[in-house]
């Protein structure tokens, strides 16, 4: 509230009490304070409650090889950031702050990131253009004479 209309407010509410209830001299300014504060605090927003949160599940046993457990409601999922966002409203900075989470802490299963990582290398992503993909040298091919198979043509003839 405006400061003049929140004394307007004040001089009305006191002067209605003064008025039908017996005030002594020394108890107005008392009054007048009570009322003047407690017209304030209307106007604010009343103060967050911090709430205690409890995670789902203990942060050390979050991460398993095959699944990361959501804190907030013990889902496992191979990968957290569009489950965060879709049920929980969060970005993956904003869960780990609100879990005091280090940095690094995943938001992808180990096992699922390392299969991913070696499909990728696989089809060569991450390569600069014109960098030929790391393989494993192959045992060279020795060839082996044929073997020829039934009756040779023309040996008859020779003979």
């Amino acid at each position: 509230m405006a400061d003049e209309t929140l004394l307007d407010h004040v001089a009305d509410i006191v002067s209605a009490h003064v008025s039908n209830n017996s005030v002594s001299a020394s108890d107005l300014p008392g009054l007048i304070q009570s009322v003047y504060a407690s017209l304030a605090v209307l106007g604010q927003a009343p103060e967050p409650v911090e709430e205690k949160l409890t995670p789902a599940v203990s942060v050390r046993s979050s991460v398993k090889p095959e699944a990361v457990t959501c804190l907030d409601c013990g889902a496992k999922m191979k990968m957290l950031k569009r489950h965060l966002g879709t049920d929980h409203g969060l970005t993956p900075a904003e869960y780990r702050m609100r879990w005091n989470l280090p940095a690094d802490y995943p938001m992808v299963a180990p096992d699922y990131a390392a299969k991913r990582k070696e499909l990728a290398v696989r089809i060569g992503l991450g390569r600069k253009p014109g960098q030929k993909p790391k393989t494993k040298a192959a045992p060279a091919k020795t060839a082996k004479p044929r073997k020829k198979l039934g009756v040779a043509f023309g040996a008859a003839d020779a003979g």
